[in-house]
């Protein structure tokens, strides 16, 4: 960045760095002894859905990618959408395969990226649950490579459990790149994968 950058305040964008998301496994380490909770075995990556046949090309290759695995048990990878008009492409694993599930995530992304619908990339998140059946996801933004937690209330309601976001965010400090703006921890409600 440049002085003029700067006198003008401008910023230039954060990388995203797809390799900050091996590190879930070892934070899901210190998220079971200072909160409870354990992996789900379900992630997703969302996207904006673009459309056009090098996209469906795209969206084929990283979902037959996946399915390929066979150390894979349970359903296959599955292309959703959720109301807001986004594609969520949701892995499931077993709740102790976290590793397998991040590389499933880590190849969606990167394969989107190589394919050139890297600015299509929103997010993609890892579930995890305690043992009184509240939900969590770990949020890891794209565009900011920053992860957030986002624990929705078990009532149904769209309302957040923020006592929850923050004591999360404060265990996890030292294991993950957390997003510090507030304001950027976005809402997935009704995300597949959660």
């Amino acid at each position: 960045m440049g002085l003029l950058d700067i006198l003008l305040g401008r910023t230039k964008p954060v990388v995203a760095d797809l390799d900050r998301l091996f590190a879930l496994p070892s934070a899901a380490v210190t998220l079971e002894a200072a909160a409870g909770f354990t992996p789900t075995g379900r992630g997703a990556v969302c996207f904006a859905t673009v459309e056009g046949a090098a996209f469906e090309q795209s969206h084929r290759e990283v979902q037959a990618l996946l399915d390929a695995d066979t150390d894979r048990d349970g359903p296959p990878v599955e292309l959703r959408q959720d109301d807001y008009g986004y594609s969520w492409l949701v892995s499931r694993r077993a709740p102790d395969q976290l590793s397998a599930l991040v590389n499933d995530l880590h190849a969606v992304n990167s394969q989107m990226e190589v394919n050139g619908f890297g600015p299509q990339l929103l997010c993609s998140l890892a579930g995890f649950e305690d043992p009184s059946d509240r939900r969590l996801a770990l949020v890891y933004l794209y565009k900011r490579g920053t992860f957030y937690p986002f624990a929705p209330l078990p009532d149904g309601t769209q309302r957040r459990d923020n006592a929850l976001e923050l004591q999360v965010r404060a265990a996890l400090s030292g294991d993950l790149r957390i997003e510090q703006d507030l304001s950027r921890w976005f809402p997935v409600w009704g995300a597949p994968g959660l």
